[in-house]
């Protein structure tokens, strides 16, 4: 089952106002994107983040899963709760790297 348009709007939605938001359809599923910033992906309409150790103890209640078949174990974030959500997403904005620019062949 693949990841909705409703859904992946409604993500973004949720997490409206910590940053510059946008999202990129991969492989039939979303990675959604703050600030540049890869923070979120979305397969068959669940959102996932890495466990980081920034957002550790803040996520030590949720569920984790794996997001596709040889991805390592992620927290599944509980996207109802948009202020929990919201800071998750500021912590791990933070620490993640902007992806490196792929140089043209």
């Amino acid at each position: 089952m693949a990841t909705s348009d409703e859904y992946i709007e409604y993500v973004c939605e949720q997490i409206k106002g910590v940053g510059n938001i946008r999202y990129k359809k991969m492989f039939g599923e979303f990675m959604i994107y703050v600030n540049e910033k890869p923070v979120i992906i979305v397969c068959d309409n669940e959102t996932f983040v890495k466990k980081l150790e920034c957002i550790e103890e803040m996520m030590k209640e949720a569920k984790t899963g794996f997001p596709y078949k040889g991805a390592k174990e992620h927290y599944i974030l509980d996207i109802d709760n948009a202020d929990f959500c919201k800071s998750v997403i500021e912590k791990i904005e933070k620490v993640t790297l902007l992806p490196k620019s792929r140089s043209k062949k």
